[in-house]
């Protein structure tokens, strides 16, 4: 027998005949003999609903008001899946998050988790009874509910994973787990049976949409296996777990140690969320740097990739950084205002383009994997703008129009294609 959290996103539980195979995806895990909590999502759509009624009621509106109408959302479906769970037999009851608690700090739609008590569900868990929990959503230290922000449901599913003490904790979402690239790029991209931590926090940072960042870093810290799973199977076609590391059918994110066959690079990653910001004959003197990119910080715009080019007397530099494609306008103002002070000649800006990443932990310990990129890219004709690289990745910005053969050609290249 094992503990096991199960989280459902908005899309599965898109409406009652949805929740109704939700609850049988539970019932098959309680069957096995399992202690199970379930983290809930609003049901897809609500939330924009819900956001949309605020912002229509006052465009500037109380924070603390906006959290108790949004996680509103969160609480129906939480009543909705236990219904359906008593209705088939299954003992089990929902939770707020107010009722657990959840303990988050007081910023009011960004609220970050401090503290989780489950001596209460532990003790429901052990009596048989699911437990229906309110993803998304916690109680401040002043009692009032608070909501975590976007994907805030994933944070949720991991974070009470790690205080119930889980073996796992199983995201159902609607694709059947992890793939070495976007299916829809590249037909033979292929599902990982496992990946490491740092590995999906790059592949989740840089672009895949499966997991969310803050939730892959929780996990990490918390050594709480996470397995991608698919909420579109037939729960009759989905084997219920046969013990605490094994979940069939799906991703399991965990300990590098825990991945027997290493390969050098594990997956292929792009974002088009960005945006090239050029500065053209800046004056190359101690200081510049900072002149250009502390206005930017002030205004809480964040910079990714930085490149800089000298001019042979070392008197000017051409400088080329990349920022979130929503801020670009915003951080083309801020430059714009501090010119003066930064001295530069002209600014170019440009957000036609991708960012390319190759993501491996088997980078670590294999030199040359950067140097074939480059080479292969080059042989396409396809221009690299800026590089930027961790312990376990490479990053390159290029043109958009060249996306698809890059990922490709990249895929290929690292021997992604074959089975």
């Amino acid at each position: 027998m094992a503990r096991i959290v199960m989280k459902f996103g908005g899309t599965s539980v898109a409406n009652v005949e949805r929740i109704k195979t939700v609850a049988r995806h539970v019932a098959r895990e309680v069957a096995a003999g399992h202690e199970v909590a379930v983290i809930v999502s609003a049901m897809a759509g609500k939330t924009n609903e819900l956001v949309a009624w605020t912002r229509e009621t006052a465009v500037l509106h109380d924070a603390r008001e906006y959290d108790t109408v949004v996680a509103s959302a969160e609480q129906v479906t939480t009543g909705l899946l236990a219904i359906a769970l008593q209705e088939i037999g299954v003992s089990a009851r929902s939770w707020q998050g107010w009722q657990v608690p959840i303990e988050t700090d007081d910023a009011h739609g960004t609220a970050r988790i401090r503290a989780i008590d489950g001596k209460v569900l532990i003790e429901r868990l052990k009596e048989g009874q699911v437990a229906v929990i309110s993803g998304f959503q916690g109680v401040a230290p002043s009692g009032r509910i608070t909501t975590m922000g976007r994907g805030g449901s994933d944070t949720s599913a991991v974070a009470v994973a790690a205080a119930l003490h889980a073996d796992r904790c199983d995201i159902y979402t609607d694709v059947d787990g992890v793939y070495t690239t976007d299916p829809r790029i590249v037909a033979k991209a292929r599902r990982l049976d496992r990946i490491s931590y740092e590995e999906m926090l790059e592949m989740a940072s840089l672009g895949a949409k499966v997991l969310q960042t803050r939730s892959v870093e929780l996990a990490m810290n918390h050594h709480v296996k996470v397995m991608v799973r698919s909420s579109f199977a037939e729960p009759e076609s989905l084997a219920p777990a046969l013990s605490a590391n094994e979940g069939r059918i799906g991703t399991l994110v965990c300990d590098e140690d825990e991945i027997v066959e290493q390969q050098i690079v594990s997956g292929i990653a792009y974002s088009k969320d960005e945006a090239k910001i050029t500065l053209l004959k800046v004056e190359d003197k101690p200081g510049v740097a900072a002149r250009v990119f502390g206005p930017l910080a002030e205004s809480n715009i964040n910079v990714d990739m930085i490149v800089q080019n000298v001019s042979d007397d070392g008197r000017y530099t051409d400088m080329t950084f990349t920022v979130p494609v929503a801020d670009y306008e915003r951080a083309e103002k801020v430059i714009s205002a501090a010119k003066a002070d930064i001295g530069y000649k002209e600014l170019r800006g440009s957000t036609n383009i991708v960012k390319i990443s190759v993501i491996g932990v088997g980078m670590r310990s294999h030199a040359g994997v950067a140097a074939k990129m480059f080479r292969a890219l080059a042989d396409k004709g396809i221009n690299i703008l800026a590089i930027t690289t961790s312990e376990i990745k490479v990053s390159i910005l290029i043109d958009a129009a060249y996306t698809e053969l890059a990922v490709r050609t990249l895929h290929s290249l690292y021997g992604l294609d074959k089975n």
